[in-house]
């Protein structure tokens, strides 16, 4: 759909490809389709004529940011009957206010593992609401008590997410709840092969979904496409039966081990490790005192596992899981990566051309390259000295998605929502 040509000057590059040094008077050039045709030396730039100007100011240019595990329909502190006892259309502009907030952070893209539906995928494809553009599960697969099991112990539900849970006890109930999920227009499966945080029923080192029950999700998704299957693992056990299973990502992975960061390495699997859950997530006064105590418990162990999983070279993406975080400092995540070790420059690739990879979008998105779409941030603080800095929205000074910017502090306005004409989804 034709959008505004930009020519962006005198910035500093960092293209989000692995082992890339910044390119300091740099330019990028978009065309009238939203796409990147120059990204590169200001010296070899070729002329632009009609674009747009933007000068950076020698501020850092990055590719837009991708959050490969989030919740845009869940606020943590509001507790899991919210959205029962609120209108649904109060429900959608809460979420449609986390998707702003998401993209005003530096999120372009994002993986939403449970909570959104196709609604809310499509409204952002279509320019109605700004955000991310989504990739959804809608809901889990979780065995009866498991993770994704939100019963009262009497019995009744309390229905966290739309639908609940798709419950599978067994190999062929799990192909079912695969095709369910698949039916509800899932983009990702989303699977529980551990109990949780913050599930009432079970912990961590719990098991969900044994080794021969995800074969057949994933059996089941190949059959339907090719689709991803995401697997909540957090204990050992389960990250061991999901990777075996042959899982795309393993969700959080807080007890893995060496033996299990071998078979991931071998058989290509990601690790989304989502540290602001340990870092930040932790309010002992808006949490169940059982969500509490497991948090207490196994955020030292997570820390040490995940840096360990780092030293080693494990293929990490960024992901955060907000909603159980706050939404809208997602790029937080990335200073809590540096803390365990990564390099900044190796966090800034997890959160873009690693994420893309994951997400099936590396030859769209993730780094600035001639011929991708034109999703870029500018920020305001070096994020090679001050990672850190990129987890305060007020220093993402400039958001755009498909060459259409959405956010742009440097004039001191923020442009009006798109119309469905002015949107380029990524299918």
């Amino acid at each position: 759909m034709p959008t505004e040509p930009l020519r962006l000057t005198n910035a500093r590059l960092i293209t989000g490809k692995p082992d890339a040094a910044p390119i300091r008077d740099a330019v990028l050039v978009t065309d009238a389709q939203g796409r990147i045709t120059y990204a590169g030396e200001a010296a070899t730039a070729p002329p632009s004529p009609g674009a747009r100007e933007i000068d950076l100011a020698g501020r850092t240019l990055l590719p837009g940011f991708i959050d490969t595990h989030v919740h845009v329909k869940l606020s943590l502190p509001q507790g899991p009957f919210h959205a029962l006892k609120t209108d649904p259309a109060y429900v959608a502009y809460e979420t449609a206010e986390r998707l702003r907030a998401t993209l005003d952070a530096g999120v372009t893209t994002a993986r939403d593992l449970a909570g959104a539906t196709r609604g809310v995928r499509d409204a952002l494809a279509h320019g109605l609401i700004a955000g991310p553009r989504l990739k959804i599960a809608v809901n889990a697969i979780s065995h009866t008590g498991g993770h994704g099991d939100f019963h009262h112990f009497d019995g009744g539900h309390m229905h966290l997410h739309e639908g609940g849970a798709h419950l599978a006890d067994t190999p062929d109930e799990a192909r079912l709840a695969t095709r369910k999920a698949i039916r509800t227009g899932a983009d990702v499966i989303k699977i529980c092969t551990t109990g949780g945080m913050g599930s009432p029923h079970d912990t961590p080192d719990d098991e969900g979904l044994r080794v021969e029950e995800v074969r057949a999700v994933v059996d089941e998704a190949d059959r339907h496409g090719g689709r991803p299957v995401a697997a909540h693992a957090q204990g050992l056990a389960g990250i061991h039966a999901a990777i075996l299973g042959g899982v795309t990502s393993v969700e959080h992975g807080y007890g893995i081990d060496d033996e299990a960061l071998d078979l991931a390495a071998e058989r290509g699997v990601f690790l989304v490790p989502t540290l602001s859950t340990v870092f930040t997530g932790i309010d002992k006064a808006a949490m169940q005192p059982y969500h509490y105590e497991k948090k207490v418990r196994w955020s030292g162990i997570t820390k040490t596992n995940i840096a360990h999983a780092i030293e080693r070279g494990a293929k990490i993406a960024m992901g955060t899981d907000a909603g159980v975080v706050p939404h809208g400092r997602n790029l937080l995540e990335l200073g809590y990566l540096v803390e365990l070790g990564m390099s900044p420059a190796d966090a800034l690739v997890a959160g873009t051309a690693t994420a893309a990879e994951l997400l099936g979008l590396e030859e769209e998105l993730g780094t600035l390259e001639t011929g991708k779409l034109a999703d870029f941030v500018v920020s305001a603080v070096d994020p090679l000295t001050d990672i850190a800095g990129l987890g305060d929205p007020s220093n993402i000074v400039v958001v755009a998605q498909s060459g259409v910017i959405h956010k742009d502090l440097l004039s001191r306005t923020t442009p009006a929502v798109p119309t469905a004409r002015e949107a380029v989804p990524v299918a």
